[in-house]
């Protein structure tokens, strides 16, 4: 009986274990997918989405053959922008804005914050780093 329950113990360590893994995995699928190279784009904000767990700036980019491409920007969580000073209110809607980013390896419209310009000259985080 002693051995079954040893048995029944590990199996259920082994399996949360696996599952807690899982969401870690889930929760950080793009990590190691970001290029270090910056990249900038210009365009104008179509929605900051301040929630958890990663902030998102959506942004509509017009390219040269004047397709409009949305962009996906992931930033921090509120938690540290609220910290920084940063508010809902600080990328808003229909704003022209520059935005440095580390693009996603797949080329797709995605990548992750550095830093913002907007058409007056407002920065947001570090633009000259």
């Amino acid at each position: 009986m002693k051995s079954i329950s040893k048995f029944m113990i590990v199996g259920m360590v082994a399996s949360g274990s696996f599952l807690v893994g899982q969401l870690v995995f889930a929760h950080h699928s793009i990590v190691g997918q970001i290029s270090e190279e910056v990249t900038e784009i210009t365009g104008t904000v179509k929605e900051f989405q301040f929630k958890n767990p990663h902030s998102w700036i959506q942004v509509n980019v017009t390219g040269d053959d004047g397709e409009v491409v949305e962009w996906s920007v992931e930033w921090t969580n509120p938690n540290n922008l609220l910290r920084q000073g940063y508010t809902p209110q600080t990328f808003p809607a229909g704003a022209e804005v520059t935005i440095k980013l580390r693009q996603h390896f797949s080329g797709r419209p995605l990548g992750e914050f550095n830093a913002a310009r907007f058409a007056d000259g407002t920065t947001v985080g570090n633009w000259d780093g």
